[in-house]
């Protein structure tokens, strides 16, 4: 992360490649580029440094790194998409072998009563591509430490950690093949979630703000613990009397027994789980013992509970934004090293002193190699071109990366135009918003009259029921769906059919429809009364029947972007899924490493009462 104190240091200092052991001997930093033998070389590598940190300004990425040519090129070629593509594939497929090794999941049901012996990979598979895993992580360790340089090596945490699992996991991987993969303990397996982590900066994050979270949260939690040790003792003294009547008797011998079982007891209730059904024996002799769990519960479940919350919720939003303070930070340096790096360039071609600005044909050659979407890309080189032949001062520099935080709406592909009257006036009706709500109001339909189908075939056997009308339904259904695509792509055109989101969805499901109908006319024929043919094929009519149901039930999410209160709904959920991808890798690290804990805990095996051998995993 970013030093706040950054901005206060030279741009082009030593650890910047410009005067140090950053930086190899013999490379002149963009300061000192002149007219003169070798400075078409020098300005090249200034411009490769100004699209370097110009893309670390996009990424929200340190410019701490070193910046002499060769550098240069590796630090791109790491950061382009095939090689970022290679290495997520690679934590992937290391993640993924938990699956295949033993005891394999490769099954279709895990009820050992069903299932077959699972498939056993030999000795040597896994460990071959594990092996190739740690080899690309031995690169991948390899390259960042020489790009951050020692120094910074020293003082990154994640890389040193990086480090030492990586040679964990490989002195473990050697001690797997000398015992051929008998060994009683795999070291290396809980490990491999670190690789996921390590490469994601919002898992760094959440991970560090959880950290700091948890001293609150302990002062809370102490609390909670507490209040539940409180109410076990006083509930197995209210339960226990020496003349005991039915209801506390069943009290205590249901919940309140010993000390363990009561903790246990309020813990659940504590989650509301077990209630009312703590309470009742209890509550149904005497009305008053109700107080003592309502008590309970409006203390620990209403008031702890939601204090926690909480705590939880402030600190992360302190912590958000402190992260995007960091992360604009990162790229006001980006962007001023660029602009130092350029106008640097402008100084040496023509003769200003160094800071005037930078040539408006600079930026642009620079842009054209950032590795940028086009979109972005476009609007800022019009926003260039449009300043004109005028150098760019270091406000107006700024203000161009403002570009990347505004969302692009692309116009729509133009339409296609008509010679004929009446192709113009089919045009205008296909295209208006009426033929949408006629498309949604058929959808409803379709939705309609499944669901009465399966209202009354609710107590009908699959293998007796009458499938001729629903069936003569879903085709006339399906036909107006195709009519529908086809009719929209003659009024927008292919290209502006494409160019909306929710005409891709209902063409895609339009089509997948239009196969499994044709495929089920194919094997089963037209529809007719009693119409239960045997399965023939792949599946039966009963299965192609109900996936195409379900398929138009799924279509009938075409609605929401045409009710603005649910599209606002649906965009907020989808916002929301992506804003937590970092607490959903959080929660898979977690799960990952205790399911991979408790294998290697309970790993053995079990006599069944029929004598047969299963292990534990098994059993649930």
């Amino acid at each position: 992360m970013a030093d706040p104190q950054e901005e206060s240091k030279p741009l082009l200092s030593r650890v910047r490649g410009g005067s140090g052991r950053d930086r190899p001997e013999g490379v002149p930093a963009c300061r000192s580029v002149q007219v003169g033998p070798g400075s078409t070389a020098r300005r090249d590598l200034c411009l490769d440094q100004a699209v370097v940190f110009i893309e670390d300004a996009i990424q929200y990425r340190s410019i701490n790194h070193r910046m002499d040519a060769s550098s240069l090129w590796l630090y791109r070629w790491y950061y382009s998409s095939l090689c970022q593509w290679i290495l997520s594939f690679t934590i992937f497929l290391i993640l993924f072998l938990a699956f295949i090794e033993t005891p394999s999941s490769l099954t279709s049901t895990a009820d050992v009563r069903y299932r077959p012996v699972p498939w056993e990979p030999p000795c040597g598979l896994t460990e071959g591509l594990e092996a190739l895993c740690l080899l690309v992580f031995a690169a991948d360790v390899s390259v960042k430490s020489y790009l951050v340089g020692w120094a910074q090596f020293r003082k990154n945490p994640w890389l040193l950690a990086y480090l030492m699992v990586l040679v964990v996991s490989l002195m473990d991987w050697i001690v797997s093949l000398s015992l051929v993969c008998h060994e009683p303990l795999r070291v290396r397996r809980p490990l491999r979630p670190f690789f996921l982590m390590q490469n994601s900066s919002m898992m760094k994050k959440t991970l560090k703000c959880i950290r700091r979270s948890l001293p609150e949260m302990a002062s809370v939690g102490l609390l909670l613990a507490i209040h539940l040790c409180l109410f076990t003792m006083f509930g197995m003294l209210l339960f226990t009397s020496e003349k005991q009547d039915a209801g506390q008797d069943k009290e205590r011998l249901t919940y309140f027994r010993n000390l363990p079982e009561a903790l246990t007891s309020l813990l659940v209730l504590l989650t509301t789980a077990n209630n009312p059904d703590v309470m009742i024996p209890a509550y149904s002799k005497n009305r008053a013992y109700a107080i003592f769990f309502i008590a309970f519960t409006l203390i620990g479940s209403l008031f702890l509970m939601n204090l926690l919350t909480a705590i939880i919720y402030n600190q992360f939003r302190g912590y958000l934004m402190k992260s995007l303070q960091t992360s604009l930070l990162r790229r006001r340096l980006g962007t001023r090293a660029a602009y130092k790096v350029l106008s640097s360039v402008t100084a040496a071609g023509e003769a200003h002193p160094e800071g005037v600005g930078v040539k408006p044909q600079d930026f642009l050659h620079v842009l054209q190699k950032v590795q940028l979407d086009g979109d972005h890309k476009q609007a800022i080189m019009e926003k260039v071109r449009s300043h004109g032949g005028d150098l760019l001062s270091a406000d107006e520099f700024q203000k161009l990366f403002d570009e990347f935080d505004k969302r692009v709406i692309k116009e729509p592909p133009l339409r296609p135009e008509y010679r004929s009257p009446f192709l113009r006036s089919a045009q205008f009706v296909f295209s208006h918003r009426y033929f949408d709500y006629l498309g949604n109001f058929m959808a409803l339909g379709n939705l309609v009259t499944i669901c009465v189908f399966l209202v009354l075939d609710a107590d009908v056997p699959p293998e007796d029921r009458d499938d001729f009308v629903l069936g003569i339904l879903n085709f006339v259904f399906i036909l107006y769906y195709l009519l529908e695509l086809l009719l929209k792509v003659l009024a927008l055109g292919l290209r502006g059919y494409l160019a909306h989101p929710s005409n891709v969805f209902d063409g895609l499901l339009t089509v997948v429809l239009l196969v499994l109908e044709i495929s089920t006319l194919a094997v089963y024929r037209f529809p007719h009364p009693g119409w239960k043919p045997e399965m023939l094929g792949l599946l039966s009519l009963w299965d192609m029947t109900r996936l195409v149901n379900m398929l138009l039930v799924f279509r009938f999410l075409r609605i929401i972007p045409s009710m603005k209160l649910m599209a606002v709904v649906a965009s907020t959920i989808m916002d929301l899924i992506k804003n937590m991808r970092a607490f959903g890798g959080i929660l898979v690290v977690v799960y990952y490493v205790f399911a991979i804990v408790g294998i290697s805990l309970f790993r053995g095996v079990v006599v069944a009462p029929g004598n047969s051998r299963i292990p534990p995993w098994d059993l649930y």
